[in-house]
């Protein structure tokens, strides 16, 4: 890697964990609006507890402070609703406007065995050959769609897929067996929170990720819409990042504020 691409990654990995507990903010770009927020603004108490924001362009404009000393990866692909074939998506956002907006990584996802497969791994490639002119990580999400599958198996074909076509670091979801999406997998993984579960099942999931060679986590439902987010993300941070139990993780959950 280039020194810029090495230091805007190195933000957003912590090179002393070389673990990152990244808060995920960008589900309404395709209609899934969480709970009932109006604004991501709404959730600026939890900003200072993550390591990196994932969120949509507009949202960061609108939504966070431009002085946040806080890495920002940006989604930069959109097209369908969640009334529609999700993995019809293109790219939305210029390069330019994303060196404008100062991020540390770009992101987009690819839906591999869905009806627009190849279109969304020629997006990822896009976003690719954007990072490397640039300096800019590239960040792989590994989508599912509503038919896909949620194995070893298949998720460990679609995180390689996305090493093979040179991301830099790729997300997904956390299943059975997860050692073997690490194992074929050359590239630092990250799981996806995923759909709201109970909190203990959550910092469950996170941990056992971590343990099967997960470098962190992107959480997003299971952190605000928890009845005690702080208390979540603090939790999370503590698994990630010092190898706390899950019951001391839950611990810290427990004594959180109610509400944000």
């Amino acid at each position: 890697m280039q020194w810029g691409m090495q230091n805007r990654l190195s933000r957003i990995i912590s090179p002393k964990t070389g673990h990152c507990v990244m808060l995920a903010m960008d589900h309404g770009y395709f209609g899934n609006i969480p709970g009932t927020l109006k604004c991501f603004d709404d959730l600026k108490p939890l900003f200072e507890y993550a390591d990196a924001l994932m969120l949509t362009r507009g949202m960061l404009r609108s939504c966070v402070s431009a002085e946040i000393d806080k890495p920002i990866v940006l989604r930069v692909s959109a097209g369908a609703s969640m009334l529609k074939e999700l993995s019809n998506e293109e790219i939305n956002v210029a390069i330019d406007d994303a060196i404008r907006l100062n991020v540390s990584a770009i992101t987009c996802s690819i839906f591999v065995g869905s009806e627009y497969e190849k279109q969304t791994i020629m997006n990822l490639s896009k976003l690719i050959n954007f990072g490397e002119q640039y300096g800019i990580p590239v960040l792989a999400v590994t989508a599912v769609g509503r038919e896909m599958a949620r194995d070893a198996r298949y998720l460990g074909m679609a995180s390689r897929l996305a090493a093979e076509m040179g991301t830099h670091f790729v997300k997904t979801y956390y299943c059975e067996n997860f050692e073997e999406v690490i194992r074929v997998t050359p590239i630092p993984v990250v799981i996806a929170g995923g759909k709201k579960i109970p909190e203990r099942d959550a910092l469950q999931m996170a941990k056992n990720a971590i343990n099967e060679g997960a470098v962190g986590v992107d959480m997003g439902r299971n952190i605000f819409l928890s009845d005690s987010p702080i208390g979540m993300i603090k939790a999370v941070r503590e698994i990630v990042h010092n190898n706390a139990s899950v019951d001391e993780a839950y611990e810290i959950y427990k004594q959180g504020p109610k509400g944000l």
